[in-house]
């Protein structure tokens, strides 16, 4: 059996060899293509391993089948040193669909005027939209706008049927104002769509990141909250879980087959996090196979798994804390609410009634502040804490020994 290829695929981003449920999610940014003026741009929002990155490619064909361009990358922290950053980022996005674009432009003597000045054909690439936003007067803002109106207006000329550009960027979360040095990348980038959709041009902006990112906008520029739509992506649903966990199975023509109870465990260890489900389910395949050839009885138990899911995913994060720290995490994970929303009151009261050396509500403020920096905890809107790493929470409780492991029968 070990001729069967192994279908399932726990990376970062990595496409999923069956997209399982977001039907909603893609007719919501289906509706959002049909605006004749870009009202509403998307924030497509979620914690890791909830297939945020998978969905945002899914987006694309979808877009390009629709009409649209599509432009994006990753954004990294260098985007936001400086707003000149940001604006190099767009015109090299930019370049990779206007560098096919074939332009006219005049070249005069050093006089600055010909009677009958030679004209010349060039492509509109990265150098030239350069050349392009150096040359426009004004400020950082004033001449990105400049290069985006001249770039819709080439291509909207140019190609046939255009209905508008898409700028999609993950890891969105990255992105931030400098104000110790008077540099304001974010806002710069809100500026700039806000005031071309208000001029009617068809360019909008799909931003991907963790739950801290429309927080982001909303402090950068309040007119966010009307300019985006939010899209909160949340773990698979049993069905949904079930589906992703078998249907691999089955287009891969394995025959592999795993009881009603195995399906029951994946989805509850899992909590419907297709990261997860991948993770797991790829343990179990190789696992079975493994022993298949062997001879021997099929069965996984759970806690190696979970050892193995430890080690690969959440130990590099857990090391970051201070002792004192993952005693307040440890705090945290034995609230009832802990894999939801939790309060400061909520951790200094379970504090007083299950340690020696209970955290007042200025300390875990500080410390709470100190690991939202660390990327272990965020806090929404309504002044409620979550983890910022799906199951964290169940992580702390296997540190534990006494907790009892399940086993995975397959």
């Amino acid at each position: 059996m070990s001729e069967f290829s192994n279908p399932f695929r726990p990376g970062a981003g990595h496409t999923p060899p069956y997209l399982a449920g977001r039907q909603t999610e893609r007719d919501e940014f289906l509706r959002l293509l049909g605006q004749s003026t870009i009202l509403e741009n998307m924030v497509l929002t979620g914690l890791r391993g909830v297939g945020k990155t998978v969905l945002l490619d899914s987006f694309k064909p979808l877009a390009i089948k629709q009409g649209w361009m599509w432009v994006g990358t990753d954004l990294s922290e260098s985007t936001s040193i400086s707003e000149e950053n940001m604006a190099i980022r767009l015109c090299t996005d930019l370049s990779t669909i206007t560098s096919s674009v074939v332009i006219e432009s005049k070249q005069y003597n050093q006089l600055g005027f010909v009677s009958d000045p030679e004209t010349i054909l060039h492509n509109l690439g990265y150098l030239e939209l350069r050349d392009i936003y150096s040359q426009i007067p004004g400020l950082s803002l004033d001449k990105i706008k400049g290069v985006l109106e001249l770039v819709w207006s080439t291509l909207s000329s140019n190609t046939e049927s255009i209905k508008g550009i898409i700028f999609a960027y993950d890891e969105a979360q990255n992105l931030d104002n400098q104000s110790r040095k008077d540099q304001y990348p974010l806002s710069l980038l809100l500026d700039c769509f806000q005031s071309l959709q208000k001029k009617g041009l068809p360019l909008m902006l799909v931003l991907t990141g963790l739950p801290t990112l429309f927080p982001k906008l909303v402090e950068a520029r309040t007119f966010s909250e009307r300019m985006f739509r939010v899209v909160l992506l949340k773990s698979l649903n049993k069905d949904e879980s079930e589906k992703a966990i078998l249907k691999p199975i089955e287009d891969a023509e394995c025959p592999l087959r795993l009881s009603d109870q195995s399906v029951d465990t994946i989805c509850h260890m899992s909590g419907g996090y297709p990261y997860f489900i991948q993770f797991f389910c790829r343990e179990v395949f190789d696992v079975f196979i493994q022993r298949m050839d062997k001879g021997k009885q099929a069965s996984v138990p759970a806690v190696e798994i979970e050892q193995k899911l430890d080690a690969d995913f959440f130990a590099g994060r857990w090391i970051r804390a201070t002792d004192r720290q993952r005693d307040l995490l440890s705090v945290i994970s034995k609230l009832k609410n802990s894999e939801n929303e939790f309060t400061v009151q909520e951790i200094v009261e379970e504090s007083r009634k299950t340690t020696d050396n209970p955290f007042s509500s200025s300390h875990v403020n500080q410390m709470l502040v100190a690991l939202t920096t660390l990327g272990l905890v965020f806090k929404n809107r309504h002044g409620m804490y979550s983890f910022a790493i799906p199951l964290l929470g169940q992580f702390i409780k296997r540190q534990n020994p006494e907790i009892p492991h399940m086993k995975l029968n397959i």
